[in-house]
C-alpha cells in the first residue's frame, strides 16, 4: 500500500458541483448511487468492503452452492459506467454533522470526504442479544466471510466425522444447530437438511451423512413470523419432512464449542451436543446510527436504529439522509432489502431535487411487494399483496425475483447454471472448504487491530493529510488533531 497522498478527488470544491457522499455499499447506498447518475452532482461511495452483497443469497454460499462472486459483484465494476460517482474503501469512523465531513479509515490510513448532503445506509450486523461471546463459535450471516467460514464448519463436520471412532463424537459432529426461525435461519437450515440428504449421502464409507441431525432453534412461538400464522405452520410441517427438527420456544443461554445450552418454554434446561452452530438470529443497526444521534439529538432504540423524519432525513439536518435497516422510520417499516432500495431511490430523488431547487418529495412511502422464503429445492412460501404462495410456485417466485435484482448479467446466468447443478442434480459447485476460512476470523481477532496496518507498509505513527478537503479544511483538521 502506498502511504502518499491521493489525488483531488471528484466531489471536492474545485468542480463546482455538489458533493453527495454515501455511506454503505448494501442495496440502499448502491441504488442510491445508481439513481443519481444522471444528476449534476458528483458521488462519493465509500464501502467497509469493494463488493456489494447480495445478502438474501448468502446462505447458498454456505452451503455451496453459489461462489461468493455471484452475489457480491465488486461495486467498482457496478458502477464503472457511472462517471459522476467513485468509490472509496474504507470503514466510517466519525461523522462531523457541523463541518459537514465523513472520516473513513483503512489500513492506518485517514481519509475526510466534505459533503454537502449525505446519505447514511451502513445497514445492520449481527445481533447476539448481548452475548457477542457466541459469535466465537456460531458465526452469523451477515457477510461472505461468514458464509465462508459456515461453509467450512459445515462441510469440514462431515469430514471429521468420517475420521471419528467414539459415537458420541460422530454424533456431535452430525448435528447443525441453527438458531432463528426467520427467513434466513428456515432457508439455511433446509439447505443444511439438503446437502445432507442428496448431495452428501454417497460421499462417505464411514458415516451416512442421512443420519446427520438438524434443529431449528427459537424462542418465538412459530416459524416465520412476519408470514402469518397460515404460511409460518406449513413451513414448519415441510421442515420436518425433509428431516429439520423444529424447536419453538426454545432460547438459547449459554453457546460453547461442544455445543449449547437451551431453555425451553416451560423453564427446564436442557443441553444440545453440536459442532456447528449458525446464528440467525437478530440484527443490531450500524455504530454510525448511535453516532449520529449523538450529533443531532435524534432518539436511537435499543436495536441501534435512529429516528428518522417522514422524509428519511433527520431533525434539524435535511441534508442527511439514512435509509434502510439503520432507519427507525414512523411507519416501522421491515429491515428487508426493498425498504433499503426504495428508501436509497427515495434519497436520491430528494437530493436532486434540492440541488435544483424544487420543493420537497412527499413523505416516504414504503411500497411492500412481499416476504419469501424458499424452505427446500421446489418449495418455498411466499406472501406478495396478502396473496398467499407455497410449494413449487412459490419456488418459481422466489426464483424469477431473485434472478430480477442479481446485479449483472454475467451473475445471473452463471447463478441459473448452478442452480441447475444443485436443484436438478445433486451436486453442489462451490465445495471448496479450507482451514483457513474456518480459523481465519477468531486468529485475526486475537492478533489485534494493528497486525493489518503492520503488514501493509501502510502508515503507523505519522497522521495522514486528508485527501479530499481543501486546504483551509485541512489547515481546520489538522489543528483539531493536535490540539
Amino acid at each position: 500500500m502506498t502511504t502518499s497522498p491521493a489525488p483531488t478527488a471528484p466531489g471536492s470544491p474545485s468542480t463546482g458541483r455538489p458533493r453527495v457522499v454515501i455511506v454503505g455499499s448494501g442495496f440502499g447506498g448502491l441504488f442510491a448511487a445508481k439513481a443519481l447518475r444522471n444528476a449534476d452532482v458528483d458521488v462519493t461511495v465509500i464501502g467497509k468492503t469493494s463488493h456489494h452483497l447480495f445478502q438474501p443469497l448468502l446462505y447458498q454460499v454456505a452451503t455451496g452452492i453459489l461462489s461468493e462472486g455471484e452475489i457480491a459483484p465488486a461495486t467498482r465494476e457496478v458502477l464503472r459506467h457511472q462517471k459522476n460517482a467513485r468509490v472509496v474503501l474504507g470503514e466510517v469512523v466519525d461523522i462531523d454533522v457541523d463541518a459537514r465531513t465523513v472520516t473513513s479509515t483503512i489500513l492506518g490510513r485517514t481519509t475526510v470526504h466534505p459533503y454537502d448532503e449525505l446519505v447514511v445506509a451502513a445497514g445492520a450486523g449481527q445481533s447476539y442479544f448481548g452475548n457477542d461471546r457466541f459469535a466465537e463459535f456460531a458465526p452469523g450471516m451477515k457477510s461472505v466471510d461468514d458464509a465462508l467460514e459456515l461453509r467450512g464448519r459445515i462441510f469440514g463436520a462431515f469430514e471429521l466425522a468420517e475420521l471419528a471412532t467414539d459415537p458420541a463424537e460422530v454424533d456431535r459432529l452430525m448435528t447443525f444447530v441453527v438458531v432463528g426461525a426467520g427467513p434466513t435461519g428456515v432457508e439455511m437450515a433446509g439447505q443444511i437438511a439438503e446437502l445432507a440428504h442428496r448431495t452428501l449421502r454417497r460421499d462417505f464409507r464411514n458415516i451416512d451423512p442421512q443420519r446427520a441431525r438438524i434443529i431449528l432453534l427459537d424462542g418465538a412461538p412459530q416459524v416465520l413470523p412476519p408470514f402469518g400464522p397460515k404460511l409460518g405452520e406449513k413451513a414448519r410441517r415441510h421442515l420436518n419432512e425433509i428431516g429439520v427438527e423444529v424447536q419453538l420456544g426454545a432460547l438459547v443461554t449459554d453457546l460453547d464449542a461442544d455445543g449449547l445450552t437451551v431453555k425451553d418454554s416451560d423453564g427446564q434446561l436442557r443441553r444440545i451436543s453440536a459442532a456447528t452452530k449458525v446464528w440467525a438470529a437478530g440484527v443490531q443497526a450500524s455504530p454510525l446510527g448511535r453516532l449520529l444521534g449523538d450529533a443531532t439529538g435524534a432518539e436511537v432504540d435499543r436495536a441501534g436504529r435512529i429516528s428518522v423524519q417522514p422524509d428519511l432525513t433527520l431533525p434539524g439536518h435535511p441534508e442527511i439522509h439514512v435509509v434502510g435497516d439503520m432507519a427507525n422510520h414512523p411507519d416501522k417499516l421491515p429491515g428487508v432489502a426493498q425498504v433499503a432500495i426504495q428508501g436509497g431511490r427515495y434519497a436520491a430523488d430528494a437530493i436532486k431535487r434540492r440541488v435544483t431547487g424544487r420543493g420537497p418529495k412527499p413523505p416516504f412511502k414504503y411500497h411492500d411487494k412481499g416476504n419469501m422464503a424458499t424452505i427446500s429445492r421446489f418449495s418455498a412460501v411466499a406472501d406478495i399483496k396478502n396473496m398467499k404462495f407455497e410449494g413449487f410456485i412459490a419456488w418459481v417466485i422466489w426464483l424469477v425475483v431473485h434472478l430480477f435484482y442479481i446485479i449483472g448479467f454475467k451473475s445471473r446466468v452463471t447463478t441459473v447454471l448452478h442452480w441447475m447443478v444443485s436443484f436438478l442434480g445433486r451436486g453442489r459447485s462451490q465445495r471448496v472448504a479450507t482451514q483457513q476460512q474456518v480459523y481465519g476470523r477468531l486468529a485475526l481477532e486475537k492478533l489485534g487491530e494493528g497486525f493489518a496496518t503492520s503488514k501493509t507498509g501502510g502508515p503507523k505513527d505519522h497522521p495522514q493529510t486528508p485527501d479530499d478537503v481543501n486546504p483551509e479544511q485541512q489547515h481546520d483538521l489538522v489543528g483539531r488533531r493536535t490540539a
